[in-house]
C-alpha cells in the first residue's frame, strides 16, 4: 500500500490532556519548527518551491506561507483563552488564504523570518502557562471545544506535519 502523502507524520490524534513531559515535548517541537522548516526548504529553487508536495496539494511555497498564517492564529487563540472565559475564536478558510497571490508567489524568506519571530514569542508565552491553565477552553465554531493542552498538541503536530510534506517531497524528487 502506498503511503498517504497528506499525512507524512500520521494524522493528528487529539489527546484528552497532556502530561507535563508531553507538554514540554510539544513546546520543544514548537520551538524547533521554524528551523526545521527553514532547513527543509534550504537551497530550493523557485521551480522547486512551486512544486506541489503531492498531486492536487499545495506547492512548497504555499506550505511555507501557510505555517505562519496558521500559527499566528494559534498564538492569538492561546492569548484569548488565557484572558477570556471560553472564547469563541474566529475560523478562517486556510484554503482560500493559500490561494491569495502573495501565498502563491511571494518569496519564502519573509514567512520564514516571521515564523521564527512568532515562535520565539509563542514559546515564551507557553513557558509561562501555569499547570491549571492548560485546561482553559476555547471554542472553534468549525471544530468544537479545545483545551490549551489539546491546542498545544495540535500545533506541535502541525509544524512537524508541514515540514514532513517538504522533506518527503525532497526525498521522492531526489532534491
Amino acid at each position: 500500500m502506498e503511503p498517504d502523502l497528506r499525512y507524512p507524520v500520521g494524522k493528528y490524534a487529539r489527546p484528552e490532556r497532556l502530561s507535563p513531559e508531553e507538554r514540554r515535548e510539544a513546546i520543544d517541537s514548537i520551538a524547533a519548527a521554524p528551523a526545521a522548516l527553514r532547513n527543509a526548504v534550504a537551497g530550493l529553487s523557485n521551480a522547486q518551491l512551486d512544486t506541489p508536495y503531492r498531486p492536487g496539494g499545495w506547492t512548497v511555497r504555499q506550505v511555507v506561507h501557510h505555517v505562519p498564517d496558521s500559527h499566528a492564529n494559534a498564538y492569538l487563540r492561546f492569548k484569548l483563552a488565557l484572558t477570556e472565559d471560553e472564547p469563541t475564536v474566529r475560523a478562517y478558510d486556510e484554503t482560500l488564504w493559500a490561494e491569495l497571490p502573495e501565498a502563491k508567489s511571494a518569496p519564502v524568506e519573509p514567512s520564514l523570518a516571521f515564523l521564527a519571530a512568532l515562535h520565539g514569542r509563542w514559546v515564551l508565552a507557553l513557558a509561562a502557562i501555569r499547570p491549571a491553565q492548560w485546561e482553559r477552553p476555547l471554542v472553534n465554531p468549525e471544530s468544537g471545544r479545545f483545551t490549551l493542552d489539546q491546542l498545544l498538541a495540535m500545533y506541535a503536530w502541525h509544524g512537524r506535519h508541514h515540514v514532513g510534506h517538504v522533506v518527503e517531497l525532497r526525498k521522492r524528487e531526489g532534491w
